[in-house]
């Protein structure tokens, strides 16, 4: 079993610095988990934990059961793939995916037969004899993948590995990631900053900002039902929008306005949560841009059209972004490309309500 604990992990710097804030974590054994957040949030330093490389101010990590506070990286039977690659530029693929397996006394046979299976899964079976300056980003990347595999460790730690390959690459990369993950279930901790990354590869998904976990959850739970505002904001491309709003109730039915001129009828099963709020003056309305389309004919319970001036129309080819200002905020939505949005030209759009996150913005919770 290789699951991975992280109970109360403090690590502080000179200067009372806190990069990590006593974090808790639970990875199952063969579950695929990515860290995510942004610069300085606490996740690569987390992982460095994980793999001995930085050393815990307080708190334990449990690997496979046992406590490894105390246990050098080598002997923690963890395999870690850099964002460098960190490959030996004098030494063929074969031998760096070799190498490690040669320090621990394998045989020539095993060797062997470890570095070609995963030759073979990774598909570079004819590059073995290639030195690293011969290779191209994304086959360095793959060697470094290769080399990770035939230990067959306990667990998998990824440090941002795609960070230095082309946006082409990068997907290519994402999917022999999965792959590979699903033909070798290894419990696997993933770090990255970008959230595209984290939806399309994590069983779970672990949010963090500023050292502390904002919520954990499944890519699809973090993007519907978000539990913080800066979860809210940061998962999802482009991002939510958030408009300043008020709470209004009138003959027992509430309404979020917007402006002196728009407001939208809450939808009725979200009364009763949000009644208690009526009044609050730090309300703010979360809409993904999908939420705000081109009108259609018939408007489903809770979707509602308005009229906005566009001030800006981005064509991306299966969908169209129109941007557009509420008391000053800019906002955005998705609409066909055949819907016929002009910037400097008003469009009539629709809300779906159904979908929306009401947030106070003092204390940043959704409510």
């Amino acid at each position: 079993m290789s699951q991975v604990s992280i109970r109360k992990i403090v690590k502080s710097y000179e200067g009372d610095v806190q990069a990590v804030k006593g974090i808790d974590l639970e990875i199952e054994d063969h579950e695929f988990v990515v860290l995510v957040g942004p610069s300085g949030c606490g996740k690569s330093t987390t992982l460095r934990m994980i793999a001995g490389l930085e050393e815990i101010t307080s708190g334990e990590i449990w690997i496979g059961g046992e406590v490894v506070n105390d246990v050098p990286p080598r002997d923690r039977d963890i395999a870690m793939v850099f964002q460098n690659y960190a490959l030996y530029p004098h030494m063929s693929v074969f031998e760096n995916m070799a190498f490690g397996l040669k320090l621990r006394k394998f045989s020539k046979d095993e060797i062997k037969r470890r570095v070609d299976e995963a030759a073979t899964m990774l598909d570079i079976k004819m590059l073995l004899d290639r030195k690293p300056k011969a290779l191209s980003g994304g086959q360095r990347q793959r060697v470094a993948m290769g080399r990770a595999i035939v230990r067959n460790p306990k667990v998998f730690l990824f440090d941002e590995p795609l960070s230095n390959l082309d946006a082409k690459l990068r997907v290519q990369m994402r999917t022999e990631i999965k792959k590979v993950h699903q033909l070798v279930p290894t419990t696997t901790v993933y770090v990255t900053h970008d959230q595209v990354e984290a939806m399309t590869l994590a069983d779970r998904v672990v949010v963090m900002n500023h050292g502390v976990i904002e919520q954990v959850g499944a890519p699809q739970e973090l993007y519907h039902n978000p539990q913080t505002r800066f979860v809210a904001g940061f998962i999802g491309s482009p991002a939510m929008n958030f408009l300043p709003c008020r709470l209004e109730e009138a003959a027992g039915a509430l309404r979020i306005r917007l402006s002196d001129k728009l407001a939208f009828p809450v939808p009725e099963n979200r009364t009763a949560r949000y009644r208690p709020h009526v009044g609050k003056s730090s309300l703010v309305l979360g809409l993904r841009p999908e939420h705000i389309t081109e009108t259609k004919r018939h408007p489903e319970p809770g979707q509602h059209d308005f009229d906005m001036m566009i001030d800006v129309v981005e064509p991306m080819g299966m969908e169209t972004l129109v941007y557009f200002t509420i008391q000053g905020v800019e906002a955005s939505g998705r609409v066909n490309p055949n819907a016929g949005a002009v910037a400097m030209q008003s469009m009539t759009l629709r809300a779906d309500l159904n979908n929306m996150h009401l947030i106070d913005d003092t204390t940043g919770k959704v409510l």
